[in-house]
């Protein structure tokens, strides 16, 4: 962590390896996470899922977005692009749309006229 976040944040920053820890540098507990995580998605009056599920929607609402498969991927820490897109990405309906609505506009450019 930088010196700039600890003087504007006044928190000494120690390297334990762990993405998220407590204060005592220990790793959060799962059922915490999960708590605060459920405590976050009611206030903001959002359907509570499992945590994982969370995963699943991020890599599909990146890939909705246009982000490449590779990014998404690094960002979920996975070693095979397979893994990412064949199991974590799903078919959102706008871009079923989308694919079909581009399909209609290259299948007009072909007809010829009469």
């Amino acid at each position: 962590m930088s010196r700039v976040y600890e003087a504007s944040c006044g928190v000494a920053w120690s390297e334990t390896g762990y993405i998220f820890a407590t204060r005592n540098d220990r790793p959060v507990e799962p059922r915490n996470v999960y708590r605060s995580f459920t405590r976050v998605a009611a206030g903001a009056g959002v359907r509570v899922i499992r945590l994982h599920d969370a995963r699943h929607g991020c890599a599909t609402l990146l890939t909705a977005a246009g982000v490449a498969p590779r990014v998404i991927m690094e960002m979920l820490g996975h070693s095979q692009i397979s893994i990412t897109m064949d199991v974590y990405t799903h078919v959102v309906h706008d871009t079923q749309r989308e694919a079909i609505s581009h399909m209609d506009q290259l299948l007009k450019r072909r007809r010829p006229t009469v």
